[in-house]
């Protein structure tokens, strides 16, 4: 009888393309996928650790695979496994918690997915992590995540990530390109370069993020590409002036800032000032005005005062960005900020996010709303919901449309006429 496997993802897109390289393995070996939360022989659980929240899901999903297979092998690997492997493995019902070396080595470990009286623990020690392991996403025949890089050399306060992670490193453009070219064998129309800090790619080699790019641009088959996360830093010259003429990399960008107060920046150990983010922001502006630009910034970081928060408002309010990806600072045991004086109260954490989140509405309703009566490329998705369709234009605009089954996976010329109260861009293709 064939064996029916699950899994559940938590967390950013380099855990999806993990999570979907090791699916490919279970699918060569027989096994049938089947949806999380219902019943499974064999549960992988990929889970997240950069904050509270995230820790919480993990064992939540944890109990909820327990609960809905109580027969089911369950395994639990990525970054919370990594960080609290001996906690994990106290939990009823997991069998084998995998660390990050031995995340694509899972069929060593699992005896045939026979239950385990005690769950086993293998290589969850951060030094051992050494491997650059490639892998990409194939859930769904439109977009790809495609892992260029892992790991993080920056030693920033309040982030665990490098302890969980490992030292940044990657592969060669060369094993880069070719999963690139089996993405597109598979008819992807879109790949999403992702990692944990993506322009760090090639550190220690002659290649760079620049180089890749580059050459990534001349695989046949792919006709866009996203730049997820990068940092400020390392969005050089080179990066903004190739995308701002490539016809392939996509008018998008997601950059993390943190904080607006070159003070908290300082207590943050992050490699940058307000002024070089700034400058950033407005070349991209100049030479890619109609791009897409999602901010990072973290709400209430230890001692951030009420002018510090002011000074990231206002920062960022004279900024001409589209989107602000917001989050309450979170206590990561074992990193320098959990130490550090001034604590903000919850209450006041909640509402600096709060005061951020309209912010965003306001710079995202102003940005979409510029593009009214305008003409754009829009890849079309599979999902159907309520008899719409969704996509998004080159610039990250999502677009609705009544469901037609000939759009899926095209890239289609559509005409946004309106920005509707859900936020999406209703319109009519051409």
């Amino acid at each position: 009888m064939q064996k029916k496997v699950s899994f559940h993802t938590i967390g950013c897109k380099l855990n999806f393309s993990e999570t979907s390289t090791i699916a490919r393995e279970f699918a060569s070996k027989g096994f049938k996928r089947t949806d999380f939360g219902k019943e499974a022989d064999v549960i992988v659980l990929n889970t997240c650790t950069v904050t509270g929240t995230a820790d919480k899901k993990c064992r939540q999903a944890i109990k909820k695979a327990k609960k809905t297979s109580p027969g089911a092998f369950i395994v639990v690997t990525g970054c919370y496994a990594q960080a609290e492997a001996e906690k994990i493995a106290e939990i009823p019902g997991v069998d084998v918690v995998l660390g990050m070396n031995e995340k694509f080595n899972l069929f060593k470990h699992t005896d045939n997915f026979e239950k385990k009286k005690h769950a086993e623990i293998y290589s969850c020690e951060t030094s051992l992590i050494e491997n650059f392991d490639g892998a990409y996403s194939s859930g769904d025949r439109t977009r790809s995540f495609l892992k260029v890089q892992d790991g993080c050399d920056y030693p920033c306060t309040y982030c665990t990530i490098p302890s969980v992670r490992g030292k940044s490193r990657s592969g060669n453009i060369e094993q880069i390109v070719n999963q690139a070219n089996e993405i597109a064998k598979k008819g992807f129309k879109e790949i999403i370069l992702t990692g944990v800090n993506i322009g760090d790619f090639g550190r220690g080699t002659d290649e760079n993020f620049s180089d890749l790019i580059k050459v990534l641009d001349k695989v046949e088959g792919i006709e866009r590409y996203r730049i997820s996360s990068i940092e400020p830093n390392l969005i050089t010259d080179e990066v903004i002036e190739f995308t701002a003429k490539s016809d392939k990399f996509l008018p998008h960008f997601h950059i993390p800032l943190q904080s607006g107060s070159d003070k908290i920046l300082r207590l943050m150990k992050r490699r940058y000032d307000t002024d070089l983010f700034r400058k950033k922001i407005e070349k991209i502006n100049r030479l890619i005005p109609d791009a897409f630009l999602g901010i990072d910034v973290i709400a209430g970081f230890p001692g951030e005062t009420d002018d510090d928060f002011n000074d990231t408002h206002k920062f960022l309010d004279s900024l001409d960005i589209s989107f602000l990806h917001v989050f309450s600072y979170s206590v990561r045991s074992g990193t320098p900020a959990e130490k550090m004086p001034g604590k903000v109260s919850a209450k006041e954490i909640k509402l600096r996010s709060e005061k951020l989140h309209r912010l965003s509405d306001v710079k995202h309703s102003a940005f979409c709303k510029r593009f009214t009566d305008t003409s754009h490329k829009v890849l079309f998705e599979a999902a159907e919901r309520g008899g719409f369709m969704y996509g998004f234009t080159e610039n990250y605009i999502k677009v609705e449309i009544p469901y037609n089954p000939e759009f899926v996976n095209k890239i289609k010329n559509f005409v946004i006429k309106e920005i509707k109260e859900n936020g999406n861009a209703g319109g009519y293709v051409f």
